[in-house]
């Protein structure tokens, strides 16, 4: 197989050397580089392009068309820096190396990077590519009278590409993560480290908040620490002005002093026009008034550190809410579990008991009886259970209607003893119930059956899980004027059932009133139930104007749950030293 050179090769080279040669400079940026020239082997300027030219006082124009013995910018060691051109020219392998040059009375010293453009077949090349960035500068010998400083547009020059690679650090850095804390202490390190800066804090913000707290701090060791610390916004102009305008403000803030006798640069970050976070930044004395360039490079770090925030918020929030969901879906899934075992006990025992007596099992009709007797009260204790899952779905599905009308406190009371004092004494405990004393009956506004509903909820679970001692009901009034769905009511009635039974630790109490959520799986199973009763009870009694609230001092130390209920009327008062007698139904 026989290689030939394409004949179109050489034109392609020629043309694009000729192309390269006679851009305008204005094209040259697009190299990415803060400096860009081509030149030929004599040194001569082909093109040029500098991001600092007008900081310097540099024409690009001048530099290309200039007399060479009149050159604004030259290397110090023009010979040496061309006999490196020259043999680039000749390898065609490009290099790097440090150069110093001579701009006007300044010296910078700048890193090269020296490219051979590669020349048609058969040709010599003789043009270079130079890319480069400023690394120092300093002023010549006699140049001035305060040679020992930094000349100005050196400095700004100097300032200004440090600032930029300081902003793509931070960027960097906070597109890493997502965990806030880390975007908030990585961002005033580098701002702090990178400048020198004496302090440097950042504050989230929130819209409906006047105050912002520090909640990431870098400062010198002298300087002692703002972390935690409070900011009203409102008494404070450069902050409000920096948020309403979401523009960088420098001004002085003596009211808390984040470096005395110095300037603050705030900047709000935002995300969607909207602020979040506040940055503030001491300033130096020594240093020069920050340029244009420097301010946007200021609103370009509160903007990509606004953006961050705003993602490293949202999945928060999202992580929150699947965390959540994954919680709530366990928990109707354990409650599925329990509800369907509650569900086949007692239905297991009305058919078992009903079997027994189809296939003539009893022997008498006593057993017979006693066989339908508990066949019965299986179907009572399914039928609840089915009325505990009918409820909470109407509750959830916002269905529940209460009809509230006036309810007698001594029926509703002895309705419940007629229920819940046999079982009590079944299991040795003793049964108390206590009213006060008044001259007239006292009524309640709310529906009766709902209230029985939660009475006996209530007292069933007193029950269940006590084994010693007893339980006792006590109701008592609270003279307060209330107003409930448009009409004034003089009271309330307050209903407490205590118990000496088991009791709930400390740090479980909150899950009481959750749907779908048992304070101990391992309970459920060995007293049985639904875990639904508190729920549902406080739902009830939320929607007739009352309150529901439990109490416990730990495990084995008993419960006591109240309840309130508006009073219909003001009853009259007997004895304000003998305030609870015995009900006697």
């Amino acid at each position: 197989m026989t290689i030939t050179a394409n004949s179109q090769l050489p034109n392609l080279f020629s043309q694009n050397q000729e192309n390269t040669a006679n851009q305008a400079n204005g094209s040259l940026p697009t190299l990415s580089s803060e400096l860009v020239y081509t030149q030929d082997g004599t040194g001569r300027y082909l093109t040029f392009y500098w991001q600092h030219s007008e900081l310097l006082g540099l024409n690009p124009e001048q530099v290309v068309n200039g007399d060479h013995e009149e050159e604004t910018f030259a290397p110090v060691d023009k010979v040496a820096y061309l006999e490196k051109v020259h043999r680039i020219l000749e390898s065609l392998v490009p290099e790097k190396f440090p150069c110093w040059f001579r701009c006007h009375q300044e010296l910078c010293e700048l890193e090269l990077v020296i490219t051979p453009m590669m020349p048609s077949l058969g040709n010599t090349a003789n043009t270079v590519l130079v890319m480069g960035r400023l690394l120092q500068a300093t002023v010549q010998k006699g140049a001035a009278s305060t040679a020992s400083t930094v000349p100005k547009p050196i400095e700004l020059a100097l300032r200004s590409q440090q600032h930029q690679k300081l902003v793509n650090k931070i960027t960097r850095n906070i597109r890493r993560t997502l965990d806030l804390d880390v975007i908030w202490q990585q961002t005033v390190d580098s701002l702090g480290k990178a400048l020198g800066l004496e302090r440097c804090i950042i504050c989230p913000y929130q819209p409906f908040s006047s105050k912002v707290r520090v909640i990431a701090e870098y400062h010198q060791p002298d300087r002692s620490s703002m972390l935690g610390l409070e900011i009203d916004v409102t008494s404070e102009p450069a902050f409000a002005q920096a948020l309403a305008t979401l523009e960088p403000v420098v001004m002085e803030v003596p009211g808390y002093a984040l470096c005395p006798q110095q300037k603050v640069l705030i900047v709000a970050t935002c995300y969607q026009d909207q602020a979040n976070g506040l940055i503030a930044v001491s300033l130096r004395d020594e240093c020069y008034p920050l340029t244009n360039a420097e301010l946007e490079l200021a609103a370009e770090v509160a903007d990509q550190l606004g953006t961050a925030i705003a993602h490293a918020t949202l999945y928060k929030e999202l992580e929150a809410a699947r965390q959540k969901a994954e919680e709530a879906s366990r928990l109707k899934s354990e409650f599925l579990a329990n509800v369907s075992h509650e569900i086949r006990t007692p239905l297991n025992g009305m058919i078992g008991f009903l079997k027994l007596i189809l296939e003539g099992m009893a022997d008498d009709p006593e057993e017979q009886h006693q066989f339908l007797l508990e066949a019965h009260q299986s179907s009572i204790h399914l039928l609840n259970i089915i009325n505990d899952i009918l409820d909470i779905a109407k509750i959830e599905a916002g269905k529940m209607e209460l009809d509230c009308v006036p309810v007698n406190l001594d029926e509703l009371f002895c309705g419940v003893e007629s229920f819940m004092r046999p079982q009590a004494e079944m299991k040795n405990l003793s049964f108390r119930m206590q009213r006060p004393s008044t001259s007239d009956e006292i009524i309640v506004q709310g529906n009766y059956q709902r209230l029985l509903q939660v009475m006996l909820n209530l007292v069933n679970n007193a029950i269940k899980f006590t084994h010693e001692g007893g339980i006792t009901i006590t109701a008592d009034i609270v003279q307060k004027k209330i107003k409930f769905q448009e009409q004034q009511l003089p009271g309330m009635v307050r209903v407490r059932v205590a118990d000496t039974g088991i009791g709930v630790s400390l740090d479980k109490q909150d899950k009481l009133f959750q749907l779908f959520s048992q304070v101990d799986g391992s309970r459920t199973r060995q007293y049985g139930g639904t875990g639904l009763g508190l729920a549902i009870s406080q739902k009830l009694i939320e929607a007739m104007g009352g309150e529901v609230h439990f109490y416990s001092l730990g495990e084995g130390l008993g419960s006591t749950v109240t309840f309130t209920v508006p009073l219909y009327q003001q009853p009259v008062i007997v004895s304000s030293a003998d305030t609870n007698l015995d009900c006697a139904c």
